[in-house]
């Protein structure tokens, strides 16, 4: 999954698509690589949630993603995924071409996101986050990480699930709410997370746990996600959203090709 975050303030590719504006030119570029260079799916948002971002108006958030979507599906063959936890957004996505909701509350901070969802008859990725991305890095505190996560995004796939919303994804929420030992907990464990039995997604992209285990500017941390990425392949993990597709396609064929050898 690549990402294009049509924002001035996320914290990896923020200005990157939008000053004032959203760069239009260049994110049809970039989609066009990304799914030359093997995507999937593109996932697009309109909203920072990174550590202590505020919450972006609806009509702003509305402005950045709607054209860059309306763009996007005339010109790509990939899924599109919207961004967000607003069911205003979500909806005028999915009118606009959009065909899943990536919501990081998963299905929380909205009550009518599910519905929404559901209407279009779209997929939904659901992610774990505890509290707000203003607050969610403020000493985030857990008896037993794991089974909180699993616990929160069953409840969530029962939302949709009575929604009658037919795929579903789970995101364990990497960065969201959690110290660099609950990351890597985490990560370690998403075979316990498979056991929802949904395909389960992993965001870890250029996040700062790989520069609390090695100091790495944000643009230089692709070897670290890479190597974050491949264990999360062989625990269980089937998507991958990432800033830098071609690499991450190309490290993940070894890791599958490794894995399916070790089955035989």
């Amino acid at each position: 999954m690549g990402i294009l975050n049509i924002t001035p303030d996320s914290f990896s590719d923020g200005g990157k698509y939008y000053c004032g504006k959203a760069e239009i030119d260049k994110i049809l570029y970039d989609a066009i690589k990304m799914q030359k260079d093997g995507a999937d799916f593109i996932d697009i948002g309109g909203e920072s949630s990174r550590p202590g971002a505020e919450e972006v108006s609806l009509s702003e958030e509305l402005e950045r993603v709607i054209p860059v979507i309306e763009k996007l599906r005339a010109e790509i063959d990939v899924p599109l995924s919207i961004d967000t936890y607003k069911s205003e957004v979500a909806e005028e996505a999915l009118k606009a071409g959009a065909e899943i909701v990536n919501d990081i509350s998963g299905f929380r901070f909205d009550d009518r996101i599910a519905e929404v969802t559901s209407k279009y008859n779209a997929s939904c990725i659901l992610m774990h986050i505890k509290g707000t991305p203003k607050d969610m890095q403020k000493n985030p505190v857990y008896e037993n990480v794991v089974e909180e996560v699993y616990n929160y995004l069953e409840e969530s796939v029962k939302i949709a699930r009575d929604k009658n919303i037919k795929q579903i994804i789970i995101d364990a929420g990497i960065g969201f709410g959690k110290t660099l030992k609950h990351n890597l907990d985490l990560i370690n464990n998403l075979g316990r997370l498979t056991g929802l039995g949904l395909p389960v997604l992993i965001g870890l992209s250029n996040k700062s746990f790989i520069d609390k285990i090695f100091p790495t500017a944000i643009d230089e941390r692709l070897a670290g996600t890479i190597a974050g990425n491949s264990i999360a392949a062989i625990n269980g993990a089937n998507i991958f959203r990432v800033h830098n597709v071609l690499e991450n396609v190309r490290a993940l064929k070894i890791t599958d090709a490794i894995k399916a050898e070790k089955k035989i």
